[in-house]
């Protein structure tokens, strides 16, 4: 049985990098570009009609930047998972992303197959950060947790952080499903976040979890 190719939509205010991405996808048959927007406010129109599996979004557009169009796709009901590209590493707008609701956030010069992953990972909810945008959250100071992490919600973070469903995570450390839905539960309360992708971008920033090299 062939596999149901990912659908994605483009989102960005230059022609020429809509037209490469386009061209990269396009070209994969596990990928589907089913639209393409300039800016944010295009974005919500087109992301709340097409509903695709994954938005790709750039953050830096006129008139509706890319953290507003993330919000206002969360608000209104709109499930499609966001993956948010840029040119810097240093973007002040990585954890606003995130908080907004962002699935991930990759660098435009990633290589393709790097690109490519975070796209499949994106599209089962999985976190995708790219190691220098990690860096660079970790490098970010922010009010420490009111209570520590204990061992095992670190394990189970970490697992996740490398894309690890909560089924794998179960299996990896020989616990439940639900126990480990129980220890995210904990972890997000600790870290004051509401999902996945906003647990593992603080807990970078906050030295839980280190870049793989």
């Amino acid at each position: 049985m062939s596999e149901t190719p990912v659908r994605v939509l483009i989102v960005d205010d230059h022609p020429i990098v809509r037209d490469g991405l386009r061209g990269m996808f396009a070209a994969d048959p596990l990928f589907e570009v089913v639209g393409e927007a300039a800016d944010g406010a295009e974005a919500i129109a087109v992301g709340e009609r097409l509903r695709p599996d994954v938005i790709l979004m750039d953050l830096r557009m006129p008139e509706v930047d890319g953290v507003t169009a993330i919000r206002e796709l969360s608000r209104r009901g709109v499930e499609s998972r966001v993956l948010v590209l840029t040119t810097y590493d240093t973007d002040s707008d990585v954890l606003p992303a995130i908080e907004a609701g962002a699935t991930g956030f990759m660098l435009k010069d990633a290589p393709r197959e790097e690109l490519v992953r975070a796209v499949r990972a994106a599209a089962r909810g999985q976190a995708a950060l790219s190691p220098a945008v990690a860096t660079r959250l970790m490098g970010q100071m922010r009010k420490p947790a009111a209570e520590p992490l204990s061992q095992r919600e670190l394990e189970v973070l970490e697992l996740i952080a490398r894309g690890s469903t909560n089924r794998e995570a179960a299996e990896r450390l020989f616990i439940s499903e639900a126990t480990v839905k129980t220890h995210l539960l904990h972890v997000y309360a600790k870290l004051g976040v509401n999902d996945r992708a906003a647990a593992v971008a603080t807990a970078f920033e906050r030295g839980y979890l280190t870049p793989r090299r």
